[in-house]
């Protein structure tokens, strides 16, 4: 198998005929064999039957559904770890990707990078203050804190060599950060300018809280990429600096006592001294019980973040 594409979904029943026809015709004019994926994310519109009627008419499709709503990186995981093509491209199920766009990104994949993402730059249909803006913001902070500079994180049409998708490990809401991702692996990354179109129909998924999310995420990403496996870093760290002003700041109001005769009862500064240097204990036993974690959780088996009901 050349070729599988990934399309999760969630409520786009009336998308899903007009997709699976573009899909169509831009796989057969590329004339390599393929398969198309739609992992349907406990959708309750009604889409599930559009896609058996799309199965029951196209053999090169196929209809994963979850057992209930369980998010966009978990549909997507599905269907990197069920695809069977050597190229694996996701796309979303609102005809806002172009299909046609799929050749960029595989000529762009051909020229030796293992992750190409599209780059959406004709946005100007899109809400400025609720899209565009939070979206520029988030790119930028996202290319800052990882080192991975692109465009446009939040685009799932994506291009990824089988073994590099199949190869991350997808929790939460990871399937923003996947170039950071595969980058911190070794993966190549890269982008191309890729067409953006207006909602056909159905309504968006998204809102502003996903700003939060995203942020929360990021700080996970950033965590895990670079102190997953040595916590006692990040967390030790923060407790000898904390720990040792304390401890610096309780000398000196001792000596003030000794040798000064100043003192110590009723002042908040002891108070303050006294809490630095707990506090400061308390993060390197952080440290401490997160690098047990870490060895726990890369040495245990794998948990599944998705239930298949069926597959047909």
């Amino acid at each position: 198998m050349d070729l599988s594409i990934v399309v999760p979904l969630y409520n786009e029943r009336d998308n899903l005929a007009a997709l699976h026809d573009e899909l169509t015709r831009t796989m057969r004019s590329l004339g390599r064999s393929y398969e198309l994926i739609f992992v349907d994310d406990g959708s309750t519109d009604g889409g599930l039957e559009v896609l058996r009627s799309i199965r029951g008419q196209d053999p090169d499709v196929r209809v994963i559904r979850l057992a209930r709503n369980s998010g966009q990186t978990a549909a997507l995981s599905c269907g990197f770890n069920r695809a069977r093509g050597d190229v694996i491209v996701a796309m979303d199920a609102d005809l806002q990707n172009n299909p046609a766009d799929i050749p960029l990104l595989l000529g762009k994949l051909g020229d030796g990078f293992d992750i190409v993402s599209g780059w959406r730059t004709e946005r100007w249909h899109d809400e400025a203050l609720t899209r565009r803006m939070p979206s520029v913001a988030a790119n930028w902070l996202i290319s800052t804190m990882t080192g991975v500079r692109l465009h446009d994180y939040g685009c799932t049409f994506k291009a990824y060599r089988r073994e590099v998708a199949q190869g991350l490990s997808l929790y939460g809401e990871m399937h923003r950060f996947v170039p950071a991702i595969a980058a911190e692996q070794g993966a190549k990354v890269t982008e191309v300018p890729i067409g953006f179109r207006p909602r056909h129909a159905g309504t968006s998924k998204y809102g502003l809280w996903r700003i939060v999310r995203t942020l929360l995420d990021l700080i996970t990403v950033k965590f895990l990429s670079g102190y997953s496996t040595a916590p006692i870093q990040v967390f030790g760290l923060i407790g000898l600096v904390v720990g040792g002003l304390g401890g610096i700041w309780t000398t000196i109001l001792v000596l003030e006592k000794v040798l000064l005769g100043h003192p110590l009862a009723n002042r908040p500064a002891l108070l303050l001294a006294v809490l630095l240097v707990v506090v400061g204990v308390q993060f390197i036993s952080i440290g401490l019980l997160g690098e047990m974690l870490a060895r726990t959780y890369h040495e245990s088996q794998n948990k599944p973040i998705y239930v298949v009901k069926e597959e047909f």
